[in-house]
């Protein structure tokens, strides 16, 4: 079983997931279904139907969640330290070209949100970042072309 590495924030989400689909949306499907057998032939009872989709949905999102907290690498990033990227790393970069600031946290597959900031660790821009330290160079390849950053700052938060 292959394991993969996440922060304590993402298991934390994953865990809030998981609570809400078996105490919040488990119930409410499963008294959907029984409201919807109540007005009778289920063979044209688009309700119900309906309802025991969205079960079905629900119950393979809670396997989803449960295998991931089996195979989850928590790895707590306020724990962790030095100069040189690692996972759970927030790194500060400054484009070469443009002078503008950008932040990123390395985070696992399962938590990258380019919104908040989150990068994947396998992302190519990750992986150009892990191991090197504040002042090295990365050079990132993109769609718009090869862009060159400097790593201004690295912390662990």
């Amino acid at each position: 079983m292959e394991k993969f590495p996440m922060t304590t924030e993402g298991y934390q989400k994953l865990e809030e997931d998981l609570r809400r689909l078996k105490n919040d949306e488990r119930p409410a499907v499963i008294q959907a279904i029984a409201e919807a057998r109540a007005h009778g032939d289920l063979s044209e009872n688009a309700e119900y139907h309906a309802a025991k989709e969205r079960q079905g949905w629900i119950e393979g999102q809670i396997l989803e969640l449960e295998d991931k907290f089996t195979r989850a690498q928590v790895i707590d990033p306020k724990s962790l330290n030095g100069n040189s990227v690692k996972f759970g790393a927030t790194v500060t970069l400054i484009d070469e070209e443009t002078e503008e600031k950008k932040i990123w946290q390395i985070v696992g597959d399962l938590e990258a949100d380019v919104k908040e900031r989150r990068i994947s660790v396998s992302s190519p821009i990750a992986r150009a970042m892990i191991g090197k330290s504040k002042g090295d160079v990365i050079e990132v390849s993109a769609p718009g072309g090869a862009h060159s950053f400097e790593i201004a700052k690295v912390t662990y938060k």
